[in-house]
């Protein structure tokens, strides 16, 4: 059985919310990552693309136009 109950306003701020974040980002270490080495075509099998995103990928514009 669910209720419908009505979502509550934030209590903090989004200033508050801000600070919070800008103190804790000396804490956060972001790991050092290597390139990603590149893979020739002939290598890549398996792969499939849905005929939908085929065709909405190939009903965008060229890039620049």
């Amino acid at each position: 059985m669910s209720k419908n109950i009505a979502p509550r306003e934030s209590e903090i701020s989004l200033a508050e919310l801000r600070g919070d974040c800008a103190r804790m980002a000396p804490h956060w270490v972001v790991p050092a990552t290597a390139a990603p080495t590149p893979v020739a075509p002939s290598l890549i099998h398996g792969v499939t693309v849905p005929a939908a995103s085929a065709r909405l990928i190939d009903s965008m514009a060229e890039y620049g136009d």
